[in-house]
C-alpha cells in the first residue's frame, strides 16, 4: 500500500483542526490504495462513491484522536459498504414486495387507455384507408412485408411479381403514409 504521509493526528491544540480533518488528509492522501481496498472488497463502480461518503461522514464526526488512522480508515470504508449494500438490500425487497402487492392491478395497467385505444384503432383505419386508394396490391404488400415480415423477394415469388414490382409498390405505401402524416401534424 501506500506510505502513510505525515499527517498528524494528535490531540488538536486549541486553533488547530480537529483529528476528523488528520483523517480526512490521511484518506485523500491513500486514495488510491482505500480504493482498491473497495474494489478488492466486491464494491465495483460503487467505490468511488463510498470513499466520497466516508469522507463526508469524517467531515461531520466529532472523534478524538485514533491510535491507528489507516486501520479506522478501512474499518470506516468497510462499515460505509456494508451500509449501502444493506440499503440496497431493504430498497430491492421493498420494491419486490410493493410489485407483489400491486400485481393484482398489473392486468389492467397493461392494457391502454380507452381514449388512446380508440385514437389508434381510427389511425389504423385511416392508414389503411390511404394504402386502399393506392390499391389493393399495395395494401397486400405493404400488410405482407411489415406486419407479417416477409421479405421482399419473398413476396415478389408468392405474389407472382417482379421484385421491382413490390418495391416499387412499397415505396407508393411509403409515401401515401408519409402524407397522412404531414396532414395529421398540419390540423
Amino acid at each position: 500500500m501506500c506510505a502513510t504521509p505525515n499527517v498528524s493526528l494528535a490531540l488538536p491544540e486549541s486553533g488547530t483542526s480537529p483529528p476528523s480533518q488528520g483523517l480526512q488528509a490521511l484518506l485523500l492522501a491513500e486514495r488510491e490504495g482505500f480504493l482498491r481496498f473497495l474494489r478488492a472488497r466486491g464494491a465495483g463502480d460503487a467505490a468511488e462513491d463510498i470513499f466520497q461518503d466516508t469522507w463526508l461522514r469524517l467531515a461531520a464526526a466529532q472523534t478524538n484522536p485514533i491510535a491507528e488512522p489507516r486501520n479506522y480508515l478501512f474499518r470506516a470504508l468497510n462499515n460505509v459498504m456494508h451500509d449501502r449494500y444493506r440499503s440496497a438490500q431493504r430498497a430491492r425487497r421493498r420494491d419486490g414486495e410493493w410489485i407483489e402487492i400491486n400485481s393484482s392491478n398489473a392486468e389492467a395497467s397493461d392494457a391502454p387507455l380507452p381514449d388512446r385505444a380508440l385514437a389508434a384503432r381510427q389511425a389504423l383505419a385511416q392508414a389503411e384507408a390511404v394504402l386502399r386508394a393506392e390499391g389493393e396490391r399495395v395494401l397486400d404488400i405493404f400488410r405482407l412485408f411489415r406486419i407479417e415480415g416477409l421479405g421482399q423477394r419473398a413476396i415478389a415469388e408468392h405474389l407472382g411479381l417482379s421484385l421491382s414490382t413490390v418495391e416499387k409498390d412499397l415505396q407508393k405505401a411509403y409515401r401515401a403514409l408519409i402524407r397522412l402524416k404531414e396532414t395529421q401534424d398540419a390540423e
